[in-house]
């Protein structure tokens, strides 16, 4: 079949559509698909992602480039992410379906509003006192240029899948040694492990010195991948949904690590709370199979 060329035609920066002379066929249809999503980073086609990014630096540079608004923004982020599992707490004590999804189920009611208040009070007194001044010094020493181009679709999938592989290894690396050198783990760890069945809020339930590395592991990879500033925003912002989901204390039939089985979820990481060992990395579990430190749920615990 002799592909004739496609003419795309853009509205608002944001429609890349061919239309329905340039496509006789699936094939092209595939064809075009695949176009747009591989446009270069400063190609000769517009990103479909830069009338996003337009927005964004038009609208919203100042929350990018201010030493204060990230973090508050990432704090309202995280209350958010986690409010539709308060309302699953909530409805545990009285909606059967609901209490069947719970990984702990047996182990007594689920966490109570007066839990979920003192934690947010906590989460937000460290964040106040220590993620605050930390990002706000970030926010000084980086580069206050952003550029005008956005990336392409294939360019910020590629990102924010290295940064997480990326995350994925530090985090697994630190986690381990804060498990495996005592002083650590009493004084930097120990804090979070106070929920022996976690709870969605409880993510950022941690010490101020646990918090201020887990900030500084995500800003190194996104760092050292090189990231366009909207894959990094893009990442940050997943990186949330997946720690609040670890922590979420459901094992949901549309969850993420049920659509994609490289990811451990919430039953994999409430292993880790209930045995104190075990299962170190945040998200993917290739780490724990090869370290042989992957536990089961089924498994008993046994000492660090």
């Amino acid at each position: 079949m002799q592909h004739e060329e496609f003419s795309f035609k853009a509205k608002n920066c944001c429609t890349f559509l061919p239309t329905a002379d340039d496509v006789s066929g699936p094939g092209e249809v595939m064809l075009a698909v695949m176009s747009v999503l591989s446009t270069e980073h400063g190609g000769t086609d517009a990103p479909v992602l830069q009338w996003l990014w337009e927005y964004v630096r038009e609208e919203h540079e100042v929350v990018l480039l201010s030493p204060y608004l990230p973090v508050c923004f990432a704090f309202l982020t995280h209350v958010l992410l986690c409010a539709p599992f308060l309302a699953l707490d909530a409805l545990a004590g009285v909606c059967q379906r609901v209490q069947l999804w719970r990984i702990s189920a047996g182990s007594g009611p689920p966490p109570s509003l007066q839990q979920w208040s003192d934690c947010f009070w906590r989460v937000l007194y460290r964040y106040l006192s220590a993620v605050l001044p930390a990002t706000a010094l970030f926010q000084a020493l980086r580069s206050p240029a952003l550029p005008e181009l956005a990336p392409s679709c294939w360019r910020l999938f590629v990102e924010v899948v290295a940064c997480f592989l990326l995350f994925d290894t530090l985090f697994f690396l630190w986690h381990l040694v804060m498990h495996r050198v005592p002083w650590l783990y009493r004084h930097v760890h120990q804090l979070h492990h106070q929920h022996r069945i976690p709870f969605a809020l409880a993510a950022q339930d941690a010490s101020s010195a646990e918090l201020l590395s887990l900030l500084l592991l995500a800003l190194s990879s996104a760092w050292l991948v090189g990231c366009h500033p909207l894959s990094e925003a893009f990442f940050h912002l997943f990186n949330s949904w997946l720690a609040v989901e670890d922590h979420c204390g459901y094992d949901l039939p549309w969850a993420l690590h049920r659509l994609l089985p490289c990811l451990g979820g919430a039953p994999f990481h409430q292993a880790h709370h209930i045995f104190h060992s075990g299962n170190y990395a945040p998200y993917f579990t290739h780490w724990d199979h090869l370290f042989g430190t992957y536990r089961a749920s089924g498994q008993k615990s046994r000492p660090n």
